[in-house]
C-alpha cells in the first residue's frame, strides 16, 4: 500500500513537470522565432517552414538595415535616459509616501492612502484627454517633462506606493523604537533603517517601474512629436509604416528587449526576496 502511494506520488510529479516543461516552451517557442528570425535572410523568412527555428544562414543585414532606416542611437539613449531617472523619483517619491501612511501618525492617513489606491482602479485611457490638456496649458508638450509628470502622477506610482507600505509593515518597529531612544529623527530612521532593510522591495519596484517606462506606448506618442525625442517604442511603431521588411521588425523588437531581460536577471534574487517578505499581507 505504502510502495503504491509513493508510485502514484512520482508518477503525478512527473506528470506535473512534464506538463509545465511543455507548457512552458509553448509560450517561450514565439520569442525564440522571433530573435532567431532577426537573423535570417528576408527570403527564408517568407519562404521557408515557419516550424523552422534555426536560421540556414545567420545575417546581420537585418540590425544594419535597422540602424539606417531609424536614428537608433538617439531613440535607444531617450528609452534608457527614462528608464532610469523616472524610477529613480517614483521610488523616492512612493517610498516617502509609503513611510508617511506607514509611520507617522496624522489625522486622515487612512483616507489618505485609500485614495492612492482608489487611483488604481481608474483606467489609464479615461485620463489621458485631461492630461494631454493640462500638459498644453502648461506649455511642457514635446519634452520629457510630460512623461515625467505623467508617470509620477498615475496608478502606477499608486501601486509603489501600496508595494512599499506592505514592505515596510513587515519591517519590526524595535528597530525604529531603539534609534528614537538614541535620538534619532523620523527621517533619519527612513534613511539609516527602513529604506536599507527595503533593498528587495526597492529593487522591485525597480525592475517594475523600468519595464513600465520602457514598454510605455501610448502617452509618449501622444506628447512627443519630435523625431529625436521619441523612445524605442514608438519608434519601432513609425518603422512599421516605413519599412516593409519583416526581419527588420523582428531585429528593432529583439533589440528593445534585451535591456528588460538584462535589469530582471540582475535584480531577479531581489524581487523574489520582496515578493515573499512583502506579502501584500502585512498587519
Amino acid at each position: 500500500m505504502i510502495i503504491s502511494k509513493r508510485k502514484s506520488k512520482i508518477i503525478g510529479n512527473t506528470s506535473y513537470h512534464i506538463f509545465m516543461i511543455i507548457l512552458s516552451l509553448i509560450m517561450i517557442y514565439p520569442f525564440i522565432w522571433a530573435v532567431m528570425s532577426s537573423f535570417k535572410p528576408v527570403e527564408q523568412l517568407y519562404s521557408g517552414n515557419p516550424l523552422n527555428i534555426i536560421p540556414t544562414e545567420f545575417t546581420l543585414e537585418n540590425y544594419k538595415r535597422l540602424m539606417e532606416v531609424l536614428p537608433f542611437d538617439k531613440m535607444l539613449f531617450n528609452s534608457i535616459f527614462l528608464s532610469i531617472t523616472i524610477p529613480i523619483a517614483m521610488i523616492i517619491v512612493a517610498s516617502l509616501a509609503a513611510y508617511a501612511v506607514t509611520r507617522i501618525e496624522f489625522k486622515g492617513r487612512n483616507i489618505l492612502f485609500f485614495a492612492f489606491i482608489a487611483t488604481m482602479m481608474i483606467p489609464s485611457h479615461v485620463t489621458l484627454i485631461p492630461n494631454y490638456k493640462i500638459i498644453v496649458d502648461m506649455n511642457l508638450y514635446n519634452s520629457f517633462t510630460a512623461i515625467f509628470l505623467s508617470s509620477m502622477f498615475t496608478a502606477s506610482n499608486a501601486f509603489n506606493i501600496f508595494f512599499f507600505r506592505q514592505y515596510f509593515l513587515s519591517i519590526p518597529k524595535d528597530l525604529e523604537n531603539a534609534a528614537i531612544v538614541d535620538g534619532c529623527s523620523k527621517i533619519g530612521i527612513f534613511f539609516k533603517i527602513v529604506l536599507p532593510n527595503a533593498k528587495p522591495a526597492i529593487a522591485t519596484t525597480a525592475i517594475l517601474s523600468f519595464r513600465n517606462v520602457w514598454n510605455s506606448f501610448l502617452w509618449p506618442m501622444l506628447v512627443i512629436n519630435d523625431y529625436d525625442k521619441l523612445p524605442l517604442t514608438v519608434g519601432l511603431n513609425y518603422l512599421k509604416g516605413s519599412e516593409p521588411n519583416w526581419a527588420v521588425l523582428l531585429a528593432g523588437a529583439t533589440l528593445s528587449i534585451i535591456p528588460i531581460v538584462v535589469i530582471f536577471l540582475a535584480f531577479q534574487k531581489y524581487f523574489m526576496a520582496s515578493t515573499m517578505n512583502s506579502g501584500f499581507g502585512g498587519k
